[in-house]
């Protein structure tokens, strides 16, 4: 009976550190920026575009797939800082184990 109780304790705190951990990847933004700061862009722990900086200076009709590049790396940039800060987050905890997109 001891374990079941044991058990039921430890998926409670699992919960809890879930709960936690999500709460903070909501919360958490990071900036990702290309072209030297012409586009920036703000993602959350989700890596869920929040809002977009554009440089009018890259603004430019006859070089629109120049700005889509822009924008594309601008978002990878930022994509790889919520990685990296989610590594930071972890720590330890997921040492040895994959975790999708770390």
């Amino acid at each position: 009976m001891t374990n079941v109780m044991d058990l039921q304790k430890m998926l409670k705190s699992a919960q809890e550190m879930q709960n936690r951990l999500q709460k903070e990847l909501s919360d958490l933004r990071v900036d990702g920026s290309s072209g030297g700061g012409m586009v920036n862009v703000v993602l959350d722990g989700h890596k869920t575009l929040q809002s977009i900086r554009i440089d009018p200076e890259v603004v430019n009709r006859d070089e629109v797939e120049m700005l889509q590049d822009l924008i594309v790396a601008a978002f990878n940039d930022g994509a790889a800082k919520v990685d990296e800060s989610l590594a930071a987050k972890l720590g330890g905890l997921g040492a040895g184990l994959k975790i999708p997109g770390l």
